[in-house]
């Protein structure tokens, strides 16, 4: 049997888009599990968030280890994505902030500092960024209500910013997490 090939799929603090996210990477593990193993790494605030959800269980229980930071170097999923380990990384959904901190080449967190050395190492980096253009949007409370937030001209300056950054593709909705995988592996 041949090897499986890895993706490392990075999760941020935002809760929008969050079960969408989840659901979509679902049915991808289930059509090309035979092929493709996912590993998920969630920030801090990832873990927490997916509880306020009540979705941390079901995200555990679709993708067995769910590899959590304690700083920017633990667990060292770094190390993994320089010596070509996953074929890409993807982080969705994606803050601001840590889209701002890709954009300003800070690399502080476990996923930001993951990105970074990816790049460095010619690894692709693809990014769901919630705050995708400026306007208006409506996100999903943990209680179900729907809460209207504005998107900030920097916050969408600071995407285009990383689309232009060699390496890294940005994409606006989950559903394009399908594309990726059919463009990286065909159809399963």
């Amino acid at each position: 049997m041949a090897r499986k090939l890895k993706v490392a799929w990075g999760v941020t603090g935002a809760g929008d888009r969050l079960h969408e996210t989840l659901q979509i990477m679902k049915d991808i593990k289930a059509e090309y599990g035979e092929t493709v193993d996912i590993e998920v790494y969630l920030s801090k605030m990832a873990s927490m968030v997916l509880r306020m959800y009540k979705i941390y269980e079901e995200l555990e229980e679709a993708f067995g280890k769910v590899m959590v930071e304690k700083d920017a170097n633990t667990p060292f999923i770094t190390g993994r994505l320089q010596l070509g380990k996953f074929e890409f990384l993807l982080l969705a959904p994606a803050t601001s902030n840590t889209v701002a901190k890709l954009a300003h080449g800070i690399s502080d967190t476990m996923l930001t500092n993951g990105a970074i050395q990816a790049l460095k190492a010619y690894v692709p980096v693809y990014v769901m960024p919630v705050d995708y253009r400026e306007g208006s949007t409506v996100t999903v409370l943990p209680n179900g209500k729907e809460l209207r937030l504005r998107v900030r001209k920097e916050d969408a300056e600071n995407v285009t910013k990383i689309s232009a950054m060699d390496g890294i593709t940005t994409f606006e909705k989950p559903d394009e997490i399908r594309d990726i995988f059919r463009e990286k592996f065909g159809t399963a």
